[in-house]
């Protein structure tokens, strides 16, 4: 901090973040929709706008979160500022759950409540909303890949668990242990999920097969949830390496180490967020079917 400085305030230096930020999230949004309608004269299916403002928005994430690790570094987070990041991350983990909350809900009305939908005169919706799922599809088994996936995630919480613990104790070797083994299996999870995916597409679970014309929800609903819950996982993960990377340096001390404490807060909420998942998509909807 400062030289002179009298309050436990951290004020940040002036950055050009925030505007590089929100001109290249901008631009992102313009080239998804030339990507995919075409605009300003760009024809449908021009995709090098769409990519230049990723790029410009993964800089911005990374450069930006460099800024914020040398700030710690400095010894700018003081206790008073380290209460405001722990808010700011709860606050954020709030948001996450209710995407999920919604979810679960447009989930729960079409599971529960299917047989409204029955009540119109077109054959074509009686028949396909009878039953969920619909008739027609073929439901991932429950406890192959899904269970595997589930035992991973539950191993990993453990791990992380293991390695907070380790450096809370400055034990900096078990950390390390711990959050190798945690990334490991988050990589492991994901190589699943996508060896899942490739499976159910090929075999036509939900679209593209007999009887199957009335299946879009159920297969659209499967796919958003764990196909976010997955990009999640993928966005957990890339934390914890970094802060791995960040162990093996000097980073981080047993009193402080906000940044390592909500990767893990993170990855607990992602834990528990499959569990209802497995419990609900692939368990009590997918076994009684």
């Amino acid at each position: 901090m400062a030289a002179g400085v009298k309050h436990d305030y951290h004020l940040v230096d002036p950055s050009p973040y925030p505007l590089v930020g929100s001109i290249a999230a901008t631009v992102m949004a313009l080239g998804g929709v030339a990507w995919m309608k075409g605009i300003f004269g760009l024809p449908e299916g021009t995709s090098w706008l769409f990519f230049a403002g990723l790029a410009g928005v993964l800089y911005t994430m990374a450069a930006w979160w460099v800024e914020v690790v040398k700030e710690a570094n400095r010894g700018d987070h003081t206790p008073v500022v380290s209460i405001g990041l722990r808010y700011g991350m709860v606050l954020f983990i709030a948001s996450e759950v209710m995407f999920f909350v919604a979810w679960f809900w447009i989930f729960f009305e079409a599971a529960l409540f299917h047989g409204n939908r029955t009540v119109g005169s077109i054959a074509e919706v009686q028949a396909a909303w009878a039953t969920f799922p619909p008739k027609g599809i073929e439901v991932v088994p429950a406890f192959e890949l899904p269970l595997v996936n589930t035992l991973t995630l539950l191993l990993s919480g453990t791990t992380v668990t293991w390695a907070h613990h380790a450096l809370q104790v400055g034990d900096r070797k078990n950390a390390k242990l711990g959050l190798i083994l945690t990334v490991i299996l988050g990589a492991l999870f994901t190589a699943i999920q996508v060896y899942e995916y490739a499976h159910i597409l090929d075999h036509k679970y939900f679209f593209g097969g007999e009887g199957q014309e009335n299946s879009g929800l159920y297969g659209s609903s499967f796919f958003m949830a764990t196909g976010f819950h997955g990009f999640h996982v993928l966005i957990g993960t890339i934390f914890l390496a970094v802060c791995l990377f960040r162990l093996m340096g000097k980073g981080f001390t047993p009193k402080q180490h906000f940044g390592f404490e909500a990767a893990a807060w993170y990855w607990h909420f992602v834990d528990v967020v499959w569990l209802f998942l497995f419990a609900f998509i692939y368990v009590i909807f997918g076994v009684t079917h």
